[in-house]
């Protein structure tokens, strides 16, 4: 719960405003806790942009023809962009990138789980473009509606590049299942991989999740992890089965009077495991992103230069 007082008037009046489906700006009154959801919110996702570069990034040299090379290329191009975005609509909020990125950095702050496993061979770009970016596009799509305008605003374009990538993935996956008995192989190899870490990306299930009910409350998230998740499985499931691939999921079944698809126990303590920085590619993903903010510094000391000696010569 938050520490607000619940009969503040102003409190009342920007839940009314919620409630109305208005969204909030950066100049307009908000709680301490609304503002603090956010920021943590939208720095997470902006991390998880940034370093998701690196599972597939490293895939732009064995690309196995130009196309690919090209559309990766691009891609990887798009997820910078992404985080941009939200690091400025984060910034709306009186974060500071320095603080976000030292969080960051330092471990401090947290991102997308999935992005803690390796990419081991190519179909892993496929699955990751199916399945992850599937699994994200998903949840973006509900944060689209976000009440707070700058974020809401900077996923309608995010969602729109990253149906591309989708696209791409699915695409690749749908050409290899049917290709060589080697192109299945090594798909479905991909697919046992990343099935359970896509699922558990979602988040936890609502009852271990304590910020979903304020955050359903103020209507920065529209639908809770388990609602999201549940329609990440209902989409993908049948069209990988349909593929004649295998779901590493044996109790993966469809309810025959409800229709919806009930999925096997999630293994949570693998989940918090990788969370808390032990998964298999934490060190190595800090460790890159940090290797590239240092080598980085030069062009941030020079950019601040130009715009301090651009700031003195307007002022004179």
């Amino acid at each position: 719960m938050t520490n607000e007082v619940i009969n503040d008037p102003k409190m009342e009046a920007f839940e009314a405003r919620i409630a109305r489906g208005e969204k909030i700006e950066p100049g307009d009154w908000m709680p301490e806790a609304y503002r603090k959801q956010l920021i943590r919110m939208i720095s997470q996702h902006a991390h998880s942009e940034y370093i998701g570069m690196l599972p597939e990034g490293k895939w732009i040299p064995h690309a196995p023809s130009l196309r690919r090379k090209m559309i990766l290329i691009a891609k990887v191009q798009d997820e910078a962009g992404h985080g941009q975005y939200l690091y400025h609509a984060a910034e709306t909020l009186g974060a500071t990138r320095e603080e976000m990125m030292d969080a960051f950095l330092t471990g401090k702050a947290k991102y997308s789980s999935i992005f803690n496993y390796p990419s081991d061979s190519w179909s892993d770009v496929a699955i990751i473009g199916w399945l992850v970016d599937g699994a994200a596009i998903k949840n973006q799509l509900m944060l689209a509606q976000c009440s707070y305008g700058p974020y809401s605003r900077a996923m309608v374009r995010i969602c729109a590049e990253e149906t591309f990538h989708h696209k791409q993935g699915k695409e690749m996956v749908l050409k290899y299942a049917a290709g060589t008995p080697k192109q299945r192989e090594m798909v479905q190899d991909s697919l046992n991989r990343y099935w359970w870490p896509s699922v558990m990306m979602l988040g936890p299930h609502d009852s271990d999740s304590p910020n979903t009910p304020q955050l359903v409350r103020w209507g920065i998230k529209t639908k809770t992890n388990d609602e999201v998740r549940q329609e990440f499985i209902a989409e993908t499931a049948p069209e990988l089965l349909e593929a004649g691939l295998t779901i590493p999921d044996p109790d993966l079944h469809q309810d025959e009077t409800s229709g919806e698809w009930i999925h096997g126990p999630i293994d949570w303590d693998e989940f918090w495991q990788v969370v808390r920085g032990n998964g298999p590619c934490n060190k190595e993903r800090l460790a890159a992103r940090a290797k590239a903010h240092a080598d980085g510094a030069w062009v941030r000391e020079a950019l601040n230069g130009y715009s301090q000696k651009k700031s003195a010569a307007i002022i004179n």
